[in-house]
């Protein structure tokens, strides 16, 4: 079976919405990950919250690397293995276990033969609303993560369980059935909680309001951190002050909000130079710099190494790591 650049779940298929910037030379210059788009087949479910999917093809099964933004994926890997490209990275897992996928992820899925596995989709907001239950949970969905289930006989088969169990509710007509979902999605994302055994020790001594404060604070530079706005208007947009804000990202977070800022024009950073083909000085532009040479000073400050030669040795890495053995 060749190889199929498609989105996860049975259920699904996707719109790449690749958006380009008319600048550089006059032409247009395409942005280098897949934005994705993921919807129910079926026009009466257009309002969905939450999907369980079930993929059952044969053979060997890949998707390129791409992010959906407007949603979370947990990955119930039952049996079979295979290798997450992640922000770049070749992570292997093997079953059982989970892949938890935060919103706007760019990861990529290279599965061996056969292998089954459970998609379970959250739409961003409805996420949210599961996540504020929780200061873990918040923490759980920061980063993407491969939970092992293999470290008891009886892990697996428990996650399984509750996989299928949330599948038949959401098709189910009884009475409750939201209600009944919540707290089944609720107990699936606490197991994963428990055995992925966060290390967290800031949030020891954080309260619920800085956590929640600071959860707001990453989503407002995921739209803005391309604008180099004041911290003060951040602040001002959270309606706190930057004592405040201070205070909180060093208890919940462990960062100043600088930090933060700078961490995730990185990582943007990274996945331009990583996958797309854009020039240094391009992906400078794209990422608000006016000037490249300040860009190089900055990454080189936050990565050790200068954009171009990130890019050349991630780049070879890769490749190698993929060489048939």
């Amino acid at each position: 079976m060749p190889n199929r650049p498609e989105c996860e779940g049975d259920f699904m298929t996707h719109s790449v919405m690749a958006k380009y910037h008319p600048g550089w030379n006059g032409k247009a210059k395409f942005m280098s990950v897949p934005k994705v788009r993921l919807y129910v087949d079926r026009p009466e479910e257009d309002n969905w919250l939450v999907h369980v999917g079930h993929v059952t093809d044969r053979g060997r099964w890949r998707t390129e690397p791409h992010a959906h933004p407007a949603y979370g994926q947990v990955i119930f890997i039952r049996n079979g293995e295979g290798v997450m490209n992640l922000e770049g990275s070749r992570v292997p897992f093997k079953g059982p276990c989970a892949l938890v996928l935060p919103t706007d992820c760019v990861h990529g899925l290279d599965y061996e033969l056969d292998v089954d596995r459970w998609v379970v989709t959250i739409e961003q907001s409805y996420l949210m609303q599961v996540n504020a239950k929780l200061n873990e949970f918040i923490s759980f969905w920061a980063l993407p993560r491969i939970i092992p289930l293999s470290c008891s006989a009886d892990a697996g088969m428990e996650f399984y369980s509750l996989v299928g169990k949330l599948k038949q509710e959401l098709e189910s007509d009884a009475v409750g059935r939201v209600a009944g979902t919540e707290a089944l999605l609720t107990t699936l994302l606490l197991m994963l909680v428990r055995q992925a055994s966060l290390e967290t020790p800031g949030h020891e001594n954080s309260t619920r309001n800085d956590i929640c404060l600071v959860d707001r604070f990453r989503k407002l530079i995921d739209l803005h951190y391309r604008e180099s706005l004041p911290l003060q208007d951040y602040a001002s947009m959270l309606a706190v002050s930057l004592v405040q804000l201070r205070a909180a990202c060093a208890s919940a977070a462990e960062q100043s909000p600088t930090k933060m800022i700078h961490a995730r024009i990185i990582t943007e950073a990274k996945r331009h130079l990583i996958f797309g083909d854009l020039s240094v000085e391009q992906v400078a532009f794209w990422l608000g710099f006016a000037d490249a040479a300040y860009f190089t000073r900055f990454f080189r400050k936050e990565v050790g190494q200068a954009p171009s030669q990130f890019r050349v040795i991630t780049r070879q890495s890769s490749q190698r790591k993929t060489l048939p053995q």
